[in-house]
């Protein structure tokens, strides 16, 4: 009996390598997947059965924070400074270090994870994380200074990220304090969004004109807007096409599903905006 035994841990050694190997291996981006794969039809049965499971509520709380909820009850708040709040604690946050309103040095302790769109090590912000049932990742980019200094104004590496959430088959992107326009290996690196967060003040971040070609490029089936001020939403239409729909809610809520996506491409406005 002895005399198996080395043979049996050998034997158990070969069959655990394979499961630690592959929990080394980096996440896999289902939504990267999606944009290199072609279209797949799913029958309406199995769209109607599926959507109330799979659903995700998004909740517009003001300036560019949106609250992502999952079926399983992972909270997120984006461009999270802590003034702009609905309901419970937030279980993840991401910020942008444009200026103060994307972001807290101090958040409320209660929140689990804080991840920052600029690096902290004087290296590009890199974010890879599964939190329960969300994939979160990041692209990064590069913003203005807030105050002008003796750079003269010249933009700062990788200083902002835009960040995307997987969940419930759903890629939903959001585009933070966006300053430049995307060079093809940023859309490479953003792969497939389903919604995309876009900001639209048309100063502060970047022109209309330039937002717009983005938006329009990503192409995404759903397109809620933020960072808004006082541009007319009608500016925003008028510049993104009309191959998009608008539609115009009464609250501040929208619970979606990868199976209810819109059939063409559409402007949801949430109360607010």
């Amino acid at each position: 009996m002895l005399r198996s035994l080395p043979v049996v841990i050998a034997m158990l050694a070969a069959l655990m390598a394979p499961a630690a190997a592959q929990q080394q291996q980096p996440l896999r981006s289902e939504c990267l997947a999606m944009a290199n794969a072609p279209p797949r039809a799913t029958p309406v049965s199995l769209r109607l059965a599926a959507a109330k499971a799979e659903e995700v509520t998004i909740s517009y709380a003001g300036h560019s924070t949106y609250y992502i909820e999952s079926r399983d009850g992972v909270r997120i708040a984006t461009d999270y400074s802590g003034a702009y709040k609905i309901g419970r604690l937030p279980d993840v946050v991401t910020m942008n270090r444009a200026h103060s309103t994307h972001y807290s040095l101090s958040p409320d302790r209660g929140i689990t994870h804080v991840l920052h769109g600029w690096g902290d090590d004087g290296k590009p912000a890199y974010v890879n994380k599964r939190i329960g049932d969300v994939y979160i990742r990041n692209v990064t980019t590069d913003i203005r200074p807030y105050t002008f200094d003796d750079t003269h104004n010249a933009l700062v590496r990788d200083g902002n990220s835009i960040f995307i959430f997987e969940v419930a088959g759903l890629c939903i992107g959001h585009l933070g304090h966006l300053h430049h326009k995307l060079d093809d290996s940023h859309f490479a690196q953003i792969g497939r969004i389903d919604i995309l967060m876009v900001p639209i003040d048309g100063t502060y971040t970047m022109s209309l004109d330039g937002i717009s070609e983005i938006t329009r490029r990503l192409r995404s089936s759903v397109v809620l807007p933020m960072h808004r001020f006082m541009t007319p939403l009608e500016d925003f239409m008028q510049r993104i096409g009309q191959q998009f729909e608008i539609d115009r809610r009464g609250d501040r809520t929208l619970k979606i599903s990868r199976e209810t996506l819109p059939a063409t491409p559409t402007v949801i406005i949430l109360d607010g905006v």
